[in-house]
């Protein structure tokens, strides 16, 4: 574990976010921490090739974890599970990109999943929108889960839709009720309607990544509609409950 010695404060006062990079192949962890140190908002402060020792006792908690999927020779997905429970937001970064282990990624609780060859924009888009709480669909992830047609779609009401698509565009619940005219106690009924209606059908979405997941892969949400309307209730960094 290192701390990144060029990251440094944020000019203007703009928040900014903290990451650690855990993969087992140093050139790649230089290579994306040189990425991510030149994005102001970002700051690299922990490296290395075990997440027992980057997030152990005693190290301080990133924003976000930048997660090789392959470590010491096997797939790391239970790890993903393990951190993603405790509550860290995980980025898995691989080179395995066929859909179901990408589905399955996200279905252990990761935020997102890019894919190694995706390079710089892609890697730093995704680190700042997990930071934030906000959805970004890098290609890899969305190739994965438009292509994945299941036959246990269920079925959302238009408003169901509507408020879902909504907050996966940036909005926070309270902008989603205003925008709706509804209460924002509607609001999260929604999106808990859509959650349960998905675990009944054997495909839960315990996360916004999962759920976002699931809408694109049954039809209900394209990807391209995502990010397409920001709010101007709230700073565009400023995470959404």
């Amino acid at each position: 574990m290192g701390a990144d010695p060029v990251a440094g404060a944020v000019n203007g006062g703009e928040r900014q976010f903290t990451v650690a990079i855990i993969d087992d192949h140093p050139v790649v962890v230089e290579g994306v921490r040189s990425w991510l140190a030149a994005e102001p908002r970002l700051s690299v402060i922990a490296t290395g090739d075990d997440p027992d020792v980057v997030l152990g006792p005693g190290a301080q908690a990133p924003d976000v974890v930048l997660l090789d999927l392959r470590l010491r020779g096997h797939l790391a997905i239970d790890k993903v599970a393990e951190l993603s429970t405790a509550g860290q937001r995980v980025v898995v970064y691989s080179e395995h990109t066929e859909a179901e282990t990408i589905l399955a990624v996200l279905d252990a609780g990761a935020v997102a999943f890019l894919a190694k060859h995706e390079g710089r924009e892609h890697c730093v888009a995704t680190v700042l929108a997990a930071a934030a709480d906000r959805p970004y669909v890098p290609p890899a992830l969305a190739g994965a889960i438009v292509g994945d047609r299941r036959s246990d779609r269920p079925t959302l009401s238009e408003k169901e839709r509507e408020a879902l698509l909504l907050w996966f565009q940036s909005m926070s619940k309270a902008s989603v009720a205003r925008r709706m005219n509804i209460s924002e106690h509607t609001v999260k009924q929604y999106v808990d309607r859509a959650r349960i209606k998905y675990a009944r059908a054997g495909r839960p979405a315990a996360t916004k990544a999962a759920l976002l997941a699931r809408a694109i892969e049954d039809g209900l949400v394209r990807a391209e509609e995502i990010g397409n309307y920001r709010s101007y209730a709230s700073p565009p960094d400023q995470p959404t409950p």
